[in-house]
């Protein structure tokens, strides 16, 4: 059976470029997070504390960017109407909204998956 719409090349393509940018900005968060843990046992912190904290900011940053990425989507239509009515003349697109609240969840998620590898291994030292 072909696709003769060239659907299946089409997602595919979509998904690669979708998980390829969370992959780097993961990485940045990662890499942040990373950081921001170090940084807060250089300061004295216990290591319990530093990793909770470094956690809870990295959560907060991935909740945020959730939550900003799904208002994109319901309301992302709405104000490219509301933009276009009042002649706003700006850039701003739900995609590119998307998007960009896709990379801040990205780095949130990197940050908490890296302060929690680390944090262990930093406790278990």
């Amino acid at each position: 059976m072909s696709d003769p719409l060239g659907s299946t090349a089409a997602l595919r393509r979509y998904l690669r470029d979708g998980l390829g940018l969370l992959a780097r900005s993961a990485l940045v968060g990662a890499a942040l997070g990373a950081v921001l843990l170090l940084g807060l046992l250089a300061t004295g912190e216990s290591e319990r504390a530093a990793s909770t904290t470094a956690f809870a900011l990295g959560a907060l940053v991935f909740g945020f960017g959730t939550l900003s990425w799904s208002g994109s989507v319901l309301l992302g239509g709405s104000v490219e109407s509301a933009q276009r009515f009042l002649d706003t003349n700006t850039d701003w697109t739900e995609a590119d909204s998307r998007r960009a609240m896709a990379r801040v969840a990205g780095a949130g998620l990197g940050a908490m998956l890296a302060v929690a590898v680390l944090g262990s291994v930093v406790a278990g030292l």
